[in-house]
């Protein structure tokens, strides 16, 4: 299947500095390990793209010929299952690293939720890159090793927690990204939609509303405006994580 996004970002010509000197994400992302020289051969071999919400950026069992990294926005990893439905494995912010493949396809698809920028490499360009610069392919191996554990704690999250146990580990785990980035890790911004987060934590919907408003009436949180979940006290909320029997 030929690569469906379209509407490639443009660069201006002129002094400005190219879009990864710019980068406000930079320090996150994998090419953080790289000098400016390194920096700059990686800028010319990469293309820009800004994408609308609900686009799909590739599909399950598509080629995988390239490999992206999200520089804002949110994107969305989900397997469709037999009967239609879909099980979302993840959600990528800013900073993370998707297309990834162990074999010649894509194990999963990817969509975009929100308008999003994400910048696009060919497969076989970041390969030869690898070979020159083993501090990035140790880089991608590091981020790849995380990607793996947190599949390994949706498992279980899956398969042994509660309706509210299960939401206050995701609301734990965007806590935890956003104290990482310096952001405050009380005022937690979940901008996906309750279907999705219904789909990721195996819930209905309405679970994950009522399960809100049952976390709201027992003031462990508030929600605000924006998308935004203030989170009380992040002790309670991780031992109601535990164990919320």
């Amino acid at each position: 299947m030929d690569f469906p996004l379209k509407d490639p970002l443009k660069r201006q010509s002129g002094s400005g500095p190219s879009p990864c000197a710019a980068c406000t994400v930079r320090d996150w992302v994998f090419c953080s390990v790289l000098s400016e020289h390194e920096l700059s051969r990686l800028d010319e071999m990469a293309t820009h793209l800004d994408l609308s919400a609900k686009e799909t950026i590739f599909n399950e069992g598509d080629e995988a010929k390239h490999l992206f990294n999200v520089t804002e926005g949110l994107v969305k990893l989900y397997k469709l299952l037999p009967d239609g439905r879909e099980q979302v494995t993840g959600f990528l912010f800013a900073g993370d690293f998707l297309g990834i493949a162990m074999n010649d396809t894509y194990a999963y698809s990817a969509e975009t939720t929100q308008p999003v920028k994400i910048c696009r490499f060919k497969r076989s360009d970041l390969e030869q890159m690898f070979r020159e610069i083993p501090k990035l392919e140790n880089r991608m191996l590091n981020m790849a090793t995380n990607e793996l554990v947190q599949a390994q704690d949706q498992l279980l999250l899956l398969g042994r927690k509660t309706a509210k146990e299960r939401l206050c580990t995701f609301l734990l785990s965007l806590s935890k990204r956003a104290d990482k980035r310096g952001d405050s890790p009380t005022l937690v911004s979940v901008p996906m939609s309750r279907e999705s987060i219904g789909d990721y934590l195996g819930l209905t919907t309405e679970t994950v509303s009522r399960t809100f408003s049952k976390l709201k009436k027992e003031n462990v949180l508030s929600l605000n405006k924006g998308g935004i979940v203030e989170l009380h006290n992040l002790d309670d909320l991780m031992g109601l994580a535990e164990d919320s029997t």
